[in-house]
């Protein structure tokens, strides 16, 4: 027999439903009885350190509006959760939520004394009652966010305050009556407590926690028979009855839907009910069926608003459905959740902020030619909605933007029940974790992931060890070679392999996934152009403008709001061989820069120099094709109008055009249409 194929039978198990055994981990807390067992288990903030382009990415992070805003942002600044006088709701615990695992991620002690003046006036403020937080305050809203921060907080320092406050506002959550209306925001987002009451039973194994728990689910929003029936499909949409007032529009509101999707997959943890894990996956479907965006994103502006490419999704909702997918696949363990973990962050997520982190949009588009202030037709935001600035629309995008990339980067690696570890999503880091009976190991992983498809695992061992090994296949490989010890196995898109070895000290693990060009039908019968786990846009030539809007952005370092005007046609159709996709297409791998999703001609804050520069490097991969310009397809509402139905009948010449990554891409066409090769010749050679 084949010794390849010998080992891939011996050594590859192939799942989809993740790693759920009959064993408990002894190294980590996972659901003790009467909970279901998980597929996976987080592991506690600090266990994962980001190297490579994403501690580049964090550091960027971390030296623009994360590491900045609280310093100059009145809400901020003054805000009463750190003994201030101003705002008491949601901006300081969503501004913690970010800043808290940023800074044990980058173990920068700036960012970890920041953390201080935060945290210690939120304990101090712990009654007899259980309740915490600015006396102006009487929500519970804003106190589910709070519960995050301090489960973050006590993971990394483990300060025994912050468990203790957390236990006495559950107690005081079990002691009082519900309060959660489906007409305000801590109804519809209730089960947000699941997150850390969960947590927190599985630290303390109080039976009271799943009592409460069980009761704010019994008596909340029912996001499962909303899933079940989803009332704002295409339907809804073409009729327009999908509501966009602030109340009556709670369960169409995007970001609620982005937290939503996990409430259904948290309770089941406790229901043991199929019906709930049944919801999760049937929302997620008739997300992307009804309102589904390039990216892996669903429309919301502010309100679900459909497929079409010139629709624009908040970045409050892709940092919330990051955060809900993540823990949906540490319960679920499927692929396919973590593969549109993947598509969110790589593209989704730097698709809507500069690449030095100091302006963020609060409406991003697939097809985005266009950065102004102009009247756009949003479902409810407003005009600016998709400046690049400090806060273009509502302030919440400002507050809550900052837990994408560290809680990404937190979840990179969990660990099995049977004493091993998972990779997730890949990307540069470090995991220091217990595996077998509590013997703690390192995994360096070395790669370039999303950009190239090698990914090096590099094992490190006080002496040799056997523990379980398990490697996410993206669904998107239609092949894997994975190299160890002098063996190489293969593994199936959407599998999880299994490599149960006696690891020494310095063996390397080699994956290699295969970055071939792909592309996926869109809006319209259009097509976008996908390699690995990146969507690639149109290159645009681009003018960055600093203007000044309806607020103050206070001139603070680097916050600025720009406007983006296109200097070059987009109005592209694609040239697509259909028997053969990857024909006309050539690709340019290019060095990772300090700021990894960056292209030419974008504006870098230098701090030295306290100015702007226009970068001058290449993006990290840029991609040769065929186009060729539809003449009727123009602007619609200060929009690209909708694509043209493909394929698109031939009226012009054929040109060469430059495909760049989603998120490097701050004006972009991503859904093409498709010029119609057969009335031509020789089109592509």
């Amino acid at each position: 027999m084949n010794r390849t194929i010998f080992t891939f039978m011996m050594v590859s198990i192939l799942m989809l439903s993740g790693c759920k055994t009959d064993q408990t981990n002894v190294n980590y807390k996972s659901n003790p009885e009467p909970l279901m067992q998980n597929a996976y288990i987080k592991l506690p903030l600090g266990s994962i350190k980001p190297e490579g382009w994403l501690k580049s990415q964090l550091e960027a992070q971390a030296a623009g509006l994360t590491g900045n805003i609280d310093d100059f942002w009145p809400d901020l600044v003054n805000s009463s959760w750190r003994g201030g006088d101003s705002e008491a709701w949601e901006r300081g615990p969503y501004f913690l939520d970010g800043l808290v695992p940023l800074a044990y991620l980058l173990d920068d002690e700036h960012l970890k004394e920041k953390v201080k003046t935060w945290i210690e006036p939120i304990l101090s403020t712990s009654n007899d009652t259980g309740w915490y937080g600015p006396a102006q305050n009487r929500d519970r809203w804003p106190l589910a966010v709070a519960n995050k921060v301090l489960m973050q907080y006590y993971e990394a320092t483990s300060d025994a305050r912050a468990l203790d406050v957390l236990t006495k506002y559950f107690r005081y959550l079990h002691d009082t009556p519900p309060d959660w209306p489906d007409g305000d925001w801590r109804g519809v987002r209730a089960m947000e407590n699941a997150v850390t009451g969960y947590w927190l039973y599985r630290q303390t194994g109080e039976p009271w926690i799943l009592e409460t728990i069980e009761s704010i689910q019994k008596n909340c929003f029912d996001w499962s028979a909303y899933y079940e029936k989803f009332p704002w499909d295409s339907a809804a949409l073409a009729e327009k009855r999908i509501p966009t007032a602030t109340w009556t529009g709670l369960t169409a509101h995007g970001v609620n839907n982005g937290m939503a999707i996990k409430y259904p997959g948290l309770w089941y943890q406790q229901s043991g009910d199929e019906r709930y894990k049944n919801a999760v996956f049937d929302g997620i479907r008739k997300y992307d069926l009804n309102h589904g965006q390039a990216g892996g994103r669903f429309s919301c502006d502010e309100h679900l608003s459909g497929r079409s490419p010139d629709r624009g999704t908040e970045l409050c909702n892709v940092v919330e459905y990051m955060f809900s997918l993540e823990e949906l696949y540490a319960i679920f363990g499927d692929n396919s959740l973590a593969d549109r973990l993947e598509l969110l962050t790589f593209n989704s997520l730097p698709g809507t902020t500069t690449p030095d982190m100091w302006a963020h949009q609060y409406d991003q588009q697939t097809n985005q030619v266009l950065v102004t202030g102009q009247k756009r037709d949003w479902a409810s935001n407003g005009d600016y909605s998709n400046i690049y600035g400090l806060m273009p629309n509502f302030a919440c995008c400002l507050a809550n933007m900052h837990q994408g990339w560290p809680k990404f980067t937190e979840s990179l690696w969990m660990a099995t029940n049977d004493n091993g570890l998972i990779a997730v999503a890949y990307s540069p880091s470090t995991v220091k974790a217990k595996v077998g009976k509590g013997i703690e190991i390192t995994i360096t992983e070395e790669t370039e992931y999303p950009f190239k498809g090698d990914i090096k695992l590099r094992v490190s061992t006080g002496a040799s060890i056997r523990f379980p090994l398990y490697l996410r296949i993206p669904g998107w490989a239609d092949s894997s070679a994975i190299s160890f010890k002098g063996k190489t196995v293969t593994g199936r898109g959407g599998s999880t392999v299994k490599l149960n070895e006696k690891w020494d000290d310095g063996d390397i693990i080699s994956l290699r996934l295969p970055f071939k060009i792909r592309t996926e039908k869109r809006y319209n019968n259009s097509e976008s152009v996908l390699r690995g786990p990146l969507y690639f846009s149109l290159r645009i030539e681009k003018e960055y403008k600093s203007v000044k809007i309806n607020y103050d952005n206070f001139g603070y370092k680097g916050s600025v709001d720009w406007e983006i005007n296109s200097m070059s046609p987009w109005n592209y159709g694609l040239m697509i061989d259909p028997i053969n996709q990857e024909r006309g297409f050539e690709v340019a791998d290019n060095p990772v820069t300090k700021y990894p999703f960056a292209d030419k001609g974008d504006m870098i804050w230098t701090p030295d120099s306290g100015k702007y520069v226009a970068w001058d490097k290449e993006a990290a991969v840029v991609i040769t094709a065929r186009g060729m310009k539809i003449p009727g397809w123009g602007m619609r509402n200060n929009s690209a109008d909708i694509p043209p139905l493909s394929p698109v009948k031939p009226e012009g010449r054929t040109e060469v055009i430059q495909l760049v990554p989603y998120g490097s891409a701050k004006l972009r066409i991503t859904e093409f249409p498709v010029i119609d090769l057969t009335q031509m010749e020789d089109v592509i050679r």
